[in-house]
């Protein structure tokens, strides 16, 4: 009779417990590693796209100067500048003509460069003038004005700047408003209507007890100048906390 000769190699089993716990570990490290990338992924994918944008809602109360205002997270510019207290100043930015701060909705007019000609830009300081743009027409601008004034469309008149009166190569456009000053705003004008910028014209108003609010538009947008003004000045006003001190 033979007798089978084993080794005590052979009465240990394939794989032992121990190899399969730490294969187990392995397995569950690297799940939990593909789930919190992915996580991670969609986060980091979504914060790159806002590119400092947020489409938060929640108001955020600031006192520049004299005034106090608040604004929805959205439309604050800079993510520096999300936060309540005293400020020296607030940049806006505004889907035009929705007048609203950043959404899914509009997301494109905000991350598309080639489409921020859809926006409004605003910034809000304490005055250092005591006029606005449209007060200073005839202190100021209207001295430093060269050659004859030429019609540009829908009631504005456009005028030229003297070379050195420091304002490079922009022109002063300027319109009656019933019951109140001229309208009058600074633009760089473009070669061609296509190549208008997001921001090349200016103009600054004054709201509130010490408000000074400085915007920018594209010129492409000069056809609705009455509107873009009257919605900014709505705006800023309905966000005054201390509005009733200044209402009439």
């Amino acid at each position: 009779m033979s007798h089978a000769v084993h080794s005590a190699s052979d009465e240990q089993p394939l794989f032992s417990m121990g190899f399969l716990l730490r294969t187990m570990a392995v397995i569950t490290v690297l799940a939990v590693l593909t789930v919190a990338i992915s996580i991670g992924g969609r986060w980091f994918g979504r914060h790159i796209s806002l590119a400092g944008n947020t489409d938060s809602t929640a108001e955020i109360s600031v006192t520049i100067g004299r005034d106090s205002v608040k604004f929805p997270e959205n439309a604050i510019r800079f993510p520096s500048q999300r936060h309540e207290g005293a400020a020296e100043r607030v940049d806006l930015y505004l889907a035009w003509p929705e007048m609203q701060g950043y959404g899914k909705e509009n997301h494109l007019r905000f991350d598309d460069v080639a489409q921020s000609s859809g926006l409004i830009f605003l910034q809000l300081t304490q005055s250092t003038m005591s006029r606005d743009m449209s007060g200073r027409l005839e202190p100021i601008y209207s001295h430093l004005l060269e050659g004859a004034a030429e019609t540009f469309g829908n009631g504005l008149t456009l005028h030229r700047l003297r070379a050195d009166a420091g304002y490079g190569d922009e022109v002063l456009l300027t319109a009656p408003v019933k019951g109140g000053p001229d309208y009058v705003v600074r633009c760089m004008l473009p070669s061609a209507p296509d190549k208008a910028a997001s921001g090349d014209c200016q103009r600054d108003i004054k709201v509130g007890n010490d408000l000074s609010v400085l915007y920018r538009f594209s010129s492409s947008h000069l056809d609705d100048w009455e509107h873009i003004d009257a919605a900014i000045r709505t705006f800023v006003e309905a966000r005054l906390m201390n509005r009733s001190a200044t209402s009439p």
